[in-house]
């Protein structure tokens, strides 16, 4: 007759033998057929581990480095069906061709980015308010967060209150309130005798931000304009001084100083979560991802492939190391959403010409669906953690 110890290690046995055969299962289950170009230009179809599902883990490797790789679940959702688009954003409405732009997915090279889930983010935040607050980049991750949650949940009631700057889309079935506060410097514009006063040192609207749970600021986009009518000031304020013009980046230096003072003197980040955006790159100059000859994003259908090398031949934008030095030298947490790498890569993204009727060829925003959904699952990451 057999004893304890044989029924322990039987037991043991079958417990181990589960686990694995549950790992097995799980790896079947999320792999990915995808494809890459060789240098000659031939499709190469690979295997992936798929996006994980959700679940509330810390995430302990690096998401923001890694590739894109081809995934026939993808887009998250179909454009036609979100009511929340704008035109500026809408590229299959206007007229784009090709849909292989909105088949690619995010893979970190050492662990899967957690899928999107609508219904669980919404159950996550019941009776809560998340504000977008920056440019009209903000305004196109926003854009594309409401097109993900309607997708999961198409049913779900809704409200919307669009003005200028404050905008809200309310699910009314768990009172979550998703917000844009169009702020384009995150500092002030001030009306002076002598006109509109861009104030380095500025911040009035902070107030207003302090009503929502999560944070997520953005700026730089509208920095490097130039010319009253477009950049929407006619003089900078740089302390005690009030000059015409000065250099951009410096500018941004000091108005992002001024943003960082605000965030640790007003923000209680144990009861509100704050991230910054990353910067979005532009793609009108074909040198930047080594293709000499092209002019702009105009008939790029295709991410760049990071190969070998885990850099973008263009660099890193200067910008991006302003956006590092304030953070690190920040006393409260701020969440990087260090998205500019793994944008650069998307020079297939933008709408270029397929822009709501726009003149102007727009590499600097992006299509939707589109890369802003993979920010926001990034986001969604950052909240699971």
């Amino acid at each position: 007759m057999r004893g304890p110890k044989f029924l322990a290690i039987t037991l043991l046995s079958v417990f181990l033998a589960s686990v694995l055969l549950n790992e097995a299962l799980c790896e079947t289950e999320t792999t990915v057929i995808h494809t890459t170009r060789s240098r000659s230009g031939r499709l190469i179809r690979k295997k992936t581990p798929a996006a994980a599902p959700a679940k509330a883990s810390s995430i302990s490797c690096d998401l923001f480095h890694g590739s894109w790789v081809y995934d026939e679940s993808y887009p998250l959702y179909d454009s036609a069906g979100c009511p929340f688009i704008d035109p500026e954003f809408d590229c299959q409405k206007y007229g784009r061709p090709d849909k292989l732009y909105l088949k690619y997915r995010w893979q970190p090279t050492a662990c899967a980015l957690p899928r999107f889930d609508g219904g669980d983010f919404l159950r996550r935040w019941r009776g809560k308010k998340m504000m977008f607050v920056g440019d009209s980049i903000s305004y196109n991750q926003w854009q594309s967060l409401l097109c993900m949650l309607h997708a999961a949940l198409p049913d779900s009631k809704i409200s919307v209150e669009k003005r200028d700057p404050l905008s809200t889309v309310t699910f009314l079935d768990y009172t979550v309130s998703i917000m844009y506060y169009r702020t384009p410097y995150l500092v002030d514009i001030v009306a002076e005798s002598i006109g509109r006063v861009l104030d380095l040192d500025s911040i009035s609207s902070g107030g207003i931000w302090l009503s929502a749970d999560a944070l997520i600021f953005n700026t730089w986009h509208w920095w490097v304009h130039q010319g009253a009518a477009s950049q929407g000031w006619d003089y900078i304020q740089d302390g005690g001084k009030i000059v015409k013009d000065m250099d951009r980046l410096e500018a941004f230096l000091q108005g992002l100083t001024t943003w960082a003072k605000w965030v640790d003197s007003s923000v209680d980040t144990n009861v509100t979560k704050v991230f910054y955006q990353g910067i979005s790159p532009t793609h009108y100059q074909g040198k930047d991802w080594g293709e000499p000859g092209a002019n702009d994003c105009r008939k790029q259908t295709e991410p760049m492939s990071t190969g070998s090398s885990a850099l973008y031949p263009g660099g890193p934008p200067p910008q991006q190391g302003v956006v590092n030095n304030v953070l690190s030298g920040m006393k409260k947490p701020v969440y990087l959403l260090d998205v500019t790498f793994l944008s650069q890569l998307r020079k297939d993204a933008h709408p270029s010409s397929y822009s709501g009727g726009h003149s102007a060829t727009d590499c600097s925003h992006w299509c939707l669906a589109g890369l802003p959904d993979t920010w926001n699952q990034l986001l969604y990451a950052a909240l699971l953690s």
